[in-house]
């Protein structure tokens, strides 16, 4: 799914209805800066507005996902290559996320490794090494466990609770959210709302 061309079709439409962005916003309840987001192809639709803005700009949800008119033919081949496109970002989000898991175990071994090292052979080791191999060790820790938290928060999308919505949170947000498995205690930016939002890895899920 290419949002810079549904960006511009959901301008285009705009345009065509005879709407200004801050009138399609007022309609659809968000902000007029949303909108300029989705047409500057720097955001998508939440699953809840999909169907409101549908309706609005009369164009079906397909051809909102493929950016473009679709003719009768071409309807059914477009649908099922918008739901392709939906399955790969899926799969091709959990083997991302797969990978971070992976850097993380890997620091996090590496850090222990280097602490028993320290710890079992302090009589051999000098004071300086020691110091020093308790720097680089926290040192990859602490790089793997940024690269995993990035990987965790940014891969997929969060649900909220309350209204749906699917956004990633910013990284403040993300540290400081008490998390359970594969949920965390996050303020949704739509609604405003706090609530256990449940990690996602594609609009569809």
């Amino acid at each position: 799914m290419d949002q810079i061309k549904t960006g511009r079709f959901i301008a285009a439409e705009r345009k065509r209805k005879g709407l200004t962005q801050r009138q399609l916003a007022e309609i659809l309840n968000i902000s007029d800066k949303t909108v300029s987001k989705w047409e500057c192809g720097n955001g998508f639709p939440e699953i809840s507005l999909l169907l409101p803005l549908c309706s609005e700009l009369d164009i079906s949800v397909n051809e909102l996902l493929t950016g473009e008119r679709i003719s009768e033919p071409d309807y059914r081949r477009k649908a099922e290559e918008n739901m392709m496109d939906m399955i790969r970002e899926k799969e091709e989000n959990k083997k991302r996320m797969t990978v971070t898991a992976i850097t993380g175990i890997i620091a996090t071994v590496a850090f222990l490794t280097l602490i028993m090292v320290v710890a079992l052979y302090t009589e051999v080791i000098s004071l300086p090494v020691k110091i020093i191999l308790i720097c680089i060790a926290c040192l990859i820790f602490a790089a793997g466990l940024y690269v995993a938290m990035q990987g965790e928060r940014t891969i997929g999308y969060y649900k909220c609770a309350k209204c749906s919505n699917l956004f990633v949170p910013t990284f403040w947000a993300y540290t400081m959210g008490l998390h359970v498995i594969t949920t965390r205690r996050l303020k949704c930016p739509k609604c405003g709302k706090s609530s256990w939002c449940k990690k996602v890895f594609a609009k569809e899920d």
